[in-house]
């Protein structure tokens, strides 16, 4: 899972992937540091195309600004540059696993 840091970078990796799940987490966030190895292990096997990000809301707040995120966790997914799913604080890895299943599908297979 790759760090991002400003917006350049972002914007970047968005426009070089068809496919994007953007982790936004801070330190202090204890729900985080349980869900995010769920997030990154479901997307491993079961989503290999997607590209996973982590950004740390805490260390870069204009870029969790620009994409509206003002609580942690929240994961952003993006198919073809535009944000498809978007969930916050408490939600399950089967629910987030089952929303990205069919877009997904629907661009790689």
């Amino acid at each position: 899972m790759e760090t991002i840091r400003t917006i350049p970078e972002f914007d970047k990796l968005l426009a070089e992937n068809d496919a994007v799940l953007a982790y936004f987490s801070t330190e202090t966030c204890s729900v985080c540091h349980v869900l995010k190895p769920k997030v990154l292990e479901m997307v491993s096997e079961s989503f290999p195309q997607l590209k996973m990000i982590f950004i740390e809301s805490d260390k870069s707040p204009e870029l969790a600004a620009q994409h509206r995120v003002f609580t942690a966790p929240t994961v952003v997914v993006f198919f073809a540059g535009r944000e498809t799913i978007r969930k916050s604080r408490a939600f399950g890895v089967d629910e987030l696993k089952a929303e990205i299943q069919r877009p997904y599908s629907l661009l790689f297979d």
